[in-house]
């Protein structure tokens, strides 16, 4: 006859067998449709290039790789630093940082009104926000360049005002596309602010006044701890996309400006080179897993600290 414990073990270990039936076809449908497609591209940047495009099958080359950050010589074979790809792979991380900064700009005094609304308000400035997302990212982008053209918007009105003569070029530029990424991706960093804003306590603000403290030591020393968790989830959300963008670099920098998106459907397209474009996406996936890291790490430091 089993005993009590052994007993509990069996009950334990059916329960267990019984959770993975009822997720295996979540974790079939996960596996087919983001690792499988994931375990192919990591496939093919180990493969040698077709002559058209594709990859020879089963035929192995490290070419790909090297392509990310090295390129050969055409008349010697021997190997330098890919220029190019570095300038390519700076822009995208340096304009990526400086989008999450300026949404986090724009965001943070947007979210901290909204929460200090009425909370029968608060819906009605929270629909305003989410507009822009009822709007394909492209019309977005289109919009945008009919702001900052030559005879956009923003000329137009510094000719009129007379602070310039002649159209000042925006497009075409890296300042194009920060603008374009800065108005895309803006909700996304307001959205989670908002969220970790409307959980405060707004008595400590007041608490902090009481004490003497002036408005820049109460939003530093107060309001900005409070919403940490919610600065870096708007930071990680606005970075990645913005890493990886291609039709506002595409549309707003003309085709010369590119990020690493263009880079890598250049590969896939026009280049022909699908291990160097495998790799490429590879190298952006490790990266954008980095950034993931970072944000649990903080974010698990954030919970336990404020319990």
């Amino acid at each position: 006859m089993a005993t009590p414990r052994e007993i509990a073990v069996a009950a334990e270990q059916r329960d267990i067998r019984n959770r993975w039936l009822l997720s295996s076809p979540a974790l079939i449908i996960i596996f087919l449709a983001a690792i499988g497609p994931l375990f192919v591209v990591l496939l093919y940047s180990f493969m040698l290039k077709g002559d058209y495009g594709d990859v020879k099958p089963w035929q192995f080359s490290s070419d790909g790789w090297f392509g990310v950050f090295l390129q050969r010589d055409i008349f010697d074979d021997t190997l330098t630093i890919a220029d190019a790809h570095i300038s390519i792979f700076w822009r995208s991380v340096k304009l990526s940082l400086v989008t999450t900064l300026v949404t986090l700009f724009l965001g943070f005094p947007t979210a901290y009104f909204i929460a200090t609304r009425p909370p029968q308000r608060r819906d009605i400035w929270l629909f305003l926000v989410t507009i822009p997302f009822w709007t394909n990212i492209l019309i977005r982008t289109f919009a945008m360049q009919e702001v900052i053209r030559n005879e956009g918007i923003v000329n137009s009105v510094m000719i009129w005002i007379g602070l310039i003569s002649a159209p000042v070029q925006i497009m075409f530029t890296d300042w194009a596309i920060l603008f374009g990424m800065a108005y895309v991706y803006l909700p996304l960093m307001v959205l989670p602010l908002y969220a970790s804003m409307e959980k405060i306590d707004f008595r400590l603000v007041e608490a902090g006044y009481d004490l003497y403290a002036t408005r820049l030591q109460v939003l530093w020393r107060i309001i900005i701890p409070l919403v940490k968790p919610g600065i870096i989830a708007g930071s990680i959300l606005v970075f990645i996309p913005s890493l990886g963008a291609y039709v506002t670099p595409r549309v707003l920098g003309g085709g010369k400006n590119m990020m690493l998106g263009n880079l890598i459907e250049l590969q896939f397209g026009q280049g022909r080179n699908w291990p160097l474009g495998a790799a490429l996406s590879i190298t952006l996936m490790i990266i954008v897993t980095f950034a993931l890291l970072v944000y649990v790490r903080n974010a698990s430091k954030s919970g336990g600290s404020h319990g």
